[in-house]
């Protein structure tokens, strides 16, 4: 009886977590795909949990099992936020296959640095889509044509730097070789400091570039 009340809530939960999702990105504006799609999982969450915890004479479930009910819930929206739209909207590899698709289901291998240089940058404004995600979260500021490192922008690249080059894969297959290029990108990078802005710290590259 316990398996069933859960099972028939949650399809409640799942049936409002969709509504709400296409009715938010049909009919409202969105500033941030991840965003949105974790307020729609929050929404559906509150709606379900009315029905949830309506007062009853009898009920199948304890208030306890109503609460990890709850959460699994909000975990699972989570995970629908992230593997579905948000992955979606910024996957590379979705992206390869599309393209693919578009062009009769081949592409030359040498060529795919054009194909993102010159149409997955155009085509996807995803320059403008990640600029305007990475404001939107506090993370940089754009003042004067100059895109800013906010704090907590600094202090969340210094964390990414961290685990990058220690907690990432040393021996990661990259087109039939072995190789720890990931763990140090930055490396190897090509210096174009006429790109700063000033008045800005100059990057690590230019520094090790000086002999500094």
């Amino acid at each position: 009886m316990k398996f069933v009340s859960s099972a028939l809530i949650t399809a409640l939960y799942i049936t409002i977590l969709l509504v709400t999702y296409g009715l938010h990105v049909w009919f409202f504006r969105v500033d941030v795909v991840l965003y949105s799609a974790l307020l729609d999982a929050l929404i559906a969450a509150v709606i379900a949990s009315v029905v949830l915890f309506w007062p009853r004479k009898s009920n199948a479930l304890g208030h306890f099992e109503k609460m990890l009910l709850l959460v699994v819930w909000l975990l699972g929206g989570y995970a629908f936020a992230i593997s579905i739209p948000t992955v979606l909207d910024r996957s590379l590899s979705f992206y390869i296959l599309e393209e693919l698709d578009q062009r009769g289901g081949g592409i030359l291998a040498d060529r795919f640095g054009e194909v993102f240089t010159d149409e997955y940058m155009h085509e996807f404004r995803l320059v403008d889509v990640r600029l305007t995600e990475q404001d939107e979260s506090g993370t940089i500021k754009i003042e004067n044509g100059c895109v800013m490192l906010t704090d907590r922008g600094q202090t969340i690249a210094s964390v990414s730097v961290f685990f990058r080059s220690n907690l990432l894969p040393s021996n990661r297959l990259l087109r039939g070789e072995y190789t720890d290029d990931l763990t140090n990108p930055f490396e190897n990078s090509i210096p174009a400091p006429d790109y700063l802005c000033g008045g800005v710290r100059r990057g690590k590259t230019d520094r090790k570039l000086d002999g500094h």
